[in-house]
């Protein structure tokens, strides 16, 4: 699943964001080899993303656990970590697969949200858009070798406080898909040289950066709280 889902409940919205992992943690067959608390860690940071980029603020997780019974608590650890970094005290529940037992590792997670600012999938109008893109993208071992290039939970929150800065998180088909998404008219094949040493093409992984679009007289005090995370877009011939 890519795409929140937005469930009309009484007067407010239900938003759902979901992600998943496979492979991931410290089973004997697993490709990439990480403590389960980090497994969490960056499953929750993709799902809380989604969600609050598309609107909701959080009010519970639900988690869909195949990595076995004793690491359910090293699991959740690892969503409180993520929740310090946001601010939030939020519910968790779930379910662990007891009958059979996995060769590898697999987690679900699953973060519901209510309410909120407008949606950010939107497309925007290009003479009107000022990009920039929050971190870099990684995916697998990447994800805990270059952990400092990583956009921190907390400047995400910070920057999604403002209802003037439109937030998309990046995802595993890369920067180039996210931007097709926030303009109208521009094709991924156009998309090559925008001002920025990032990989267009490659996929972030969980989250590892995200597009942002704001008005110009924000883009200092944008800078300054993003420091070197901050990768501004120049789109030539536009």
């Amino acid at each position: 699943m890519r795409d929140p889902l937005y469930v009309p409940f009484n007067d407010q919205v239900l938003i759902i964001a979901t992600d998943n992992s496979g492979g991931i943690g410290m089973k004997e067959k697993d490709l990439v080899k990480v403590p389960y608390h980090v497994v969490s860690y960056y499953s929750f940071r993709v799902a809380v993303m989604e969600c609050m980029a598309a609107g909701g603020f959080p009010v519970s997780i639900v988690m869909q656990n195949f990595c076995g019974e004793s690491v359910w608590e090293e699991l959740k650890e690892g969503i409180q970590e993520g929740l310090d970094e946001l601010g939030l005290d939020i519910p968790i529940t779930g379910s662990t697969e007891t009958n059979m037992e996995l060769l590898q590792s697999a987690l679900g997670l699953s973060v519901l949200g209510t309410g909120g600012k407008s949606a950010s999938t939107e497309a925007l109008p290009l003479q009107e858009a000022n990009l920039a893109v929050i971190g870099k993208p990684l995916v697998g071992a990447e994800v805990v070798e270059e952990s400092r290039s990583i956009a921190p939970l907390q400047l995400f929150k910070q920057l999604w406080q403002n209802e003037r800065v439109t937030i998309l998180p990046v995802g595993s088909k890369g920067i180039a898909d996210e931007l097709c998404r926030f303009l109208p008219g521009i094709k991924i094949e156009n998309i090559e040289n925008i001002g920025i040493k990032l990989d267009l093409h490659k996929s972030a992984g969980p989250s590892t950066c995200f597009i942002i679009s704001y008005p110009a007289d924000l883009e200092q005090e944008i800078q300054e709280i993003s420091g070197n995370f901050f990768n501004k877009i120049t789109l030539s011939g536009h």
